[in-house]
């Protein structure tokens, strides 16, 4: 993906000196003239401008008044104040107004080009900076886990192929399975892996905020836009823009993302000019988008523009034998969150995990764990941790021997209470008899019949 050719702006009434500048800096930027502060000002309202040279002598409005202008409404901008001589006071004043620096023309043109270069360099770590304060919510610090299941390997192999093309990838699947970690795999695999990775949650931004956002404002341009805004479109140029949750963009919205695609260039509220953008654009969504343009509720034009490379993420039930990768990996997290030292989950636990049906998929895999994880002071988590719907799940699943899945379930909770009792009353059986209401004979019959000893046994271990 290209990188943006920046943009100076000469603002000068000397046309020697002007040229003479100008052709020191065309080969490292676009150069823009004017001859005067005012047709500066309209200038930088149509064009994106990184430094502004603004000479002390000029007609109609001062260098200075340019200058205060020019940083209060254009914060992007580094500004650069010249002078035919060095003058102390000058530079003083400059640099109150907020100028990068104030450079005497006696120095010559390439020392001017060098402060030039100097300005960008600020102007450019501005810019990182947005587009580091765009990722600091995300999950960088996550990976995309792939574990053995077939449904989930032809996923990624198929992100594999299309990574090097720069395609637009629309990334469908429930919420939960992991569709922004997705996302990420063609941005780390492609063309420019070193390059922005800027994601934006649609459903997470109030619905007037949207556009602000995504195409970014000028100071000015409605109530509260206290200072120029870079939207989320600029800062991912030469890299990946995530847009999850595509599928709850309003309307008007969609219209204009369809044109920022196809143009590859966005305006900012309250300015007429186009800024030129250069992205791959990876969309995810939950939403039935095919149904979604049925009703009316998604552009077909949209829709069939962001479809390019459709990759569905399957339900976490899809995949059970992912289970046995994904639980293991949260475990190490939460063990390093929170300072624990969990050795393992036992296989028993595991096979009852593997035979939930995830609702909420990874998501509620990956806060079960962190539950567990956090709340236990033993070395291993086993069945007996589990909440009792997911010892039902398995039970669900296995052939029984005669006793009906209620039978079943109603066991599963009898034991349960009595080992989280036992425990209650580290394990001294008449304690926990008196707690349960049960006579002394019953309560050794239980012990007996659902080999509690056994399971007590791996709780103190």
């Amino acid at each position: 993906m290209s990188t943006r050719t920046p943009t100076v702006l000469l603002v000068d009434q000397d046309d020697a000196w002007r040229e003479a500048l100008a052709d020191v800096l065309r080969t490292e930027c676009r150069v823009l003239r004017a001859a005067s502060g005012e047709t500066a000002l309209g200038m930088l309202t149509r064009e994106e401008v990184d430094v502004l040279l603004v000479d002390l002598v000029q007609p109609g409005i001062s260098a200075f008044e340019t200058l205060r202008i020019a940083r209060e409404n254009f914060e992007l901008t580094e500004v650069i104040v010249t002078g035919p001589s060095p003058d102390v006071e000058a530079a003083v004043e400059s640099v109150k107004l907020g100028a990068f620096h104030f450079a005497p023309k006696s120095a010559g043109a390439d020392t001017v080009r060098a402060l030039v270069a100097r300005a960008r360099e600020r102007q450019s770590l501005t810019r990182q900076v947005q587009v580091l304060s765009a990722e600091a919510s995300d999950t960088t610090d996550r990976e995309f886990i792939v574990g053995p299941s077939r449904a989930l390997q032809d996923v990624v192999d198929l992100v594999r192929r299309v990574a090097p093309l720069s395609a637009t990838v629309l990334v469908l699947g429930e919420s939960g399975t992991g569709k922004e970690l997705l996302a990420r795999l063609p941005h780390r695999q492609g063309p420019s892996p070193d390059g922005p990775f800027v994601a934006v949650n649609l459903a997470a931004i109030p619905q007037d905020l949207v556009e602000s956002v995504l195409f970014g404002h000028e100071k000015g341009a409605f109530t509260g836009a206290m200072r120029q805004q870079i939207g989320k479109f600029e800062l991912a140029t030469g890299g990946t823009l995530f847009l999850d949750e595509i599928g709850d963009l309003r309307l008007d919205l969609q219209a204009k993302l369809l044109r920022a695609i196809q143009e590859g260039e966005v305006e900012r509220i309250g300015s007429a000019r186009p800024i030129k953008t250069d992205f791959r654009l990876v969309a995810a969504t939950n939403v039935d988008l095919d149904k979604a343009v049925k009703e009316g509720r998604f552009r077909e034009d949209l829709y069939f523009r962001l479809r390019v490379i459709p990759i569905t993420l399957p339900p976490l039930r899809d995949r059970a034998d992912d289970v046995a990768t994904l639980a293991p990996f949260f475990l190490r997290r939460y063990n390093t969150k929170f300072r624990k030292q969990v050795q393992g989950i036992s296989e028993k636990a595991i096979k009852a995990l593997s035979s939930y049906d995830w609702p909420g998929n990874i998501r509620e895999l990956e806060n079960l764990i962190e539950r567990l994880v956090a709340i236990t002071d033993k070395t291993w988590i086993t069945e007996d941790d589990l909440p009792v719907e997911l010892q039902v799940a398995e039970l669900d699943r296995e052939p029984r021997t005669g006793g009906s899945l209620f039978q079943d379930a109603m066991t599963v909770y009898e034991r349960n209470l009595l080992l989280r009792a036992l425990e209650k009353h580290a394990w001294n059986v008449t304690r926990t008899a008196r707690y349960l209401g049960l006579p002394l004979s019953t309560m050794k019959f239980k012990i007996e019949k659902f080999e509690v000893r056994e399971a007590a046994r791996k709780i103190r271990n």
